[in-house]
């Protein structure tokens, strides 16, 4: 059963990317508020030069104007006025005013976050140089959300056909091989793990680990991560109880269709996950795993070549919010299904107490 009541929040990116265009389309079609109450942060100005660029077929969205998610509305798309009022749009040019209006709706849906007030946030694409422009501080997305919760983070990149993990994110290439430690990666694939089941609903999902170098490391001839790190590490995991396999060489996976064999990969580094991912599934998802807090993102940029044109494909935002909203719920009966019974049964009978093994009489 759905809950309508559900809130999402929505932060509109970037102001001259295809943000607001991606948004505006998702919520034109009046079924998306039978799935959950969107809370939209943003400039109400910059909403409403996209929507003037949007072709006659796309139902034009009308806003409940709201200070915060506390007095969102259900049944209505709710925005959240955030930073300058008359924010001038300047589609598909970078500037640093469109940054600091991203800024402001990363700052304001993570209060209402922290707050309670929703239940999960889906942000649209920024562009990274500008907001570093403007002192963002921060490499992006996953990292900032990383400061604001609790966890650490691990990106995800999820769809229908694939899930991908990243070992490392990021960081320069060069950077990878020294970068990767036996013990970090074990911590990374349980948490992989982790996530899978709580988030995703799996009962015991099978990891797949890939290699650093080409051929696996091809004995030791094309490098030593396999031998000294990765494969230490999936052997260490697995006998901790995961089910993790590998290291395999990521083009044999890929190629094979052997990826579909598992719940997910875990690959080394970037572009060694994103690309397959991409190629693979073009409307995908970006998920921030590992965090007390939902997050999720469509997995493409600002598109600054086509913004203010009409043209952008909202499929992978809408995909976003629909993952946010299988999180919220995942989580919430994972945490139903994992809750100790005896102290759920003693609740049940009225009695606010928590009984361990230890207080049951061996009698028993």
């Amino acid at each position: 059963m759905f809950d309508s009541r559900i809130k999402i929040g929505v932060t509109q990116g970037d102001t001259n990317g295809v943000g607001w265009e991606v948004i505006l389309k998702a919520f034109s079609n009046a079924t998306m508020l039978e799935l959950c109450t969107p809370v939209i942060y943003g400039n109400r100005h910059c909403a409403e030069f996209y929507s003037s660029r949007l072709g006659e077929d796309v139902e034009p969205v009308r806003f409940h104007l709201c200070a915060s998610a506390a007095q969102a509305r259900h049944g209505a798309v709710n925005l959240v006025e955030v930073g300058e009022k008359e924010l001038k749009v300047s589609a598909g040019q970078p500037s640093e005013d469109a940054a600091k209006a991203a800024v402001a709706a990363l700052e304001a849906a993570v209060a209402d976050l922290n707050a309670g007030d929703i239940a999960a946030v889906v942000t649209a694409p920024i562009c990274k140089q500008s907001m570093d422009a403007v002192g963002f501080g921060f490499t992006g997305h996953t990292e900032f959300f990383e400061a604001k919760a609790e966890g650490k983070a691990m990106m995800i990149m999820c769809s229908e056909v694939l899930r991908v993990a990243l070992a490392t994110v990021h960081i320069p290439v060069e950077q990878v091989a020294q970068t990767l430690e036996q013990q970090t990666l074990v911590e990374q694939i349980k948490a992989l793990r982790d996530t899978l089941k709580a988030d995703f609903g799996i009962v015991e999902p099978r990891i797949a680990v890939l290699a650093l170098n080409p051929h696996a490391g091809d004995g030791g001839l094309l490098g030593e991560q396999e031998n000294n790190i990765i494969r230490p590490a999936v052997n260490q995991a697995f006998e901790d109880g995961v089910l993790a396999f590998g290291p395999f060489a990521a083009d044999g996976l890929f190629a094979s269709g052997n990826f579909a064999k598992y719940d997910a990969v875990l690959a080394m580094y970037h572009d060694q996950g994103l690309t397959p991912f991409k190629t693979l599934s073009p409307d995908g998802v970006n998920y921030t795993a590992g965090l007390d807090v939902v997050r999720t993102s469509p997995d493409h940029g600002v598109a600054y070549d086509i913004a203010g044109k009409g043209i952008a494909d909202a499929q992978s935002m809408r995909n976003a919010i629909y993952a946010a909203i299988d999180a919220v719920r995942c989580r919430e009966a994972f945490a139903r299904w994992s809750r100790n019974p005896l102290e759920r049964f003693e609740r049940e009978k009225g009695r606010d107490v928590s009984i361990s093994l230890k207080d049951i009489p061996d009698e028993a």
